[in-house]
C-alpha cells in the first residue's frame, strides 16, 4: 500500500462559498447540470476527482494524513481567498476516493505562490503513521519586498462610512460621560477619567480620588 500521494490539477482553485446550495425535499445540495454558472463547482469537483485518480492509480488512504498544499496562482492581486478553497479541494480527492473522508487530514500546511503560465495547486498526502511533520519559522537574514494587502477600491467607502459612524458612536458616548460630574468638585466627568462606587451611583473624578487616598 502507498505511504505517499501527490495530486496535481491545472488550473485556479474555486471557492466553495461563492457558489449557493439549493435544496430538495429537504436536503441541501450544490447544484449540477442546470446550464447555469452555479455548475461551474460541479465541474470542478468532478474535474479533480478524475485527475487525482488517474494520477494515484489503486491508492486509497483510510487513516489520519498530513497534507502539503500548494497553491501557484496566476496573479497576484485577483485570487480567491487561499483560506476559502480547501473545502472544494478536499471535497474533490473525496470524491476521487483517494481518501475516504477529508477528516482524515489532521495536519495541514497551505502555501502560496504565483505562476502566470501555469496556475495549479499541487496537493501531497502522507500517511500520519509514517511520516512525522516539523517546521521552523525564523527570523530572515535579509528582508523581501512588503506584500500590502489594502482594501479593494470598491469597498474603501464602505470602510470610511463604518470608521465614522464608528468614531461618531464614540464621541456621542464621550459626550454622555462628560454630563456627569464629580460628587466632589461637581466638574464635568471625561471617559476613563473618574472613579465609580455604589454601584455607579458615585462618580469621583481622578484628581479628588488621589487626593482622598
Amino acid at each position: 500500500m502507498a505511504d505517499y500521494a501527490k495530486v496535481v490539477i491545472p488550473g485556479t482553485p474555486i471557492s466553495k462559498s461563492n457558489f449557493k446550495m439549493v435544496s430538495k425535499d429537504g436536503r441541501f445540495f450544490m447544484p449540477h447540470d442546470t446550464g447555469s454558472y452555479s455548475d461551474r463547482y460541479s465541474i470542478y469537483e468532478s474535474t479533480i476527482a478524475l485527475l487525482a485518480r488517474s494520477q494515484n492509480p489503486g491508492v486509497v488512504f483510510t487513516e489520519s494524513l498530513i497534507a502539503i498544499l500548494k497553491v501557484f496562482y496566476k496573479s497576484e492581486k485577483r485570487h480567491p481567498d487561499t483560506n476559502n478553497i480547501t473545502k472544494s479541494i478536499f471535497d474533490g480527492i473525496e470524491k476521487s476516493g483517494l481518501i475516504i473522508n477529508d477528516a482524515q487530514v489532521t495536519r495541514i500546511v497551505i502555501e502560496e505562490y504565483y505562476d502566470k503560465e501555469n496556475p495549479r495547486f499541487e496537493l501531497e498526502l502522507y500517511k500520519e503513521s509514517v511520516f512525522h511533520l516539523d517546521f521552523t519559522v525564523y527570523k530572515r537574514e535579509e528582508s523581501i519586498p512588503l506584500r500590502s494587502y489594502e482594501s479593494p477600491s470598491n469597498t474603501k467607502g464602505k470602510l470610511n462610512r463604518s470608521k465614522q459612524k464608528a468614531e461618531a458612536s464614540a464621541d456621542s458616548k464621550d459626550q454622555k460621560v462628560q454630563k456627569k460630574t464629580c460628587s466632589v468638585c461637581d466638574k464635568g466627568l471625561t471617559k476613563g477619567n473618574y472613579i465609580s462606587g455604589n454601584a455607579g451611583a458615585t462618580l469621583i473624578c481622578r484628581d479628588c480620588f488621589s487626593k482622598l487616598i
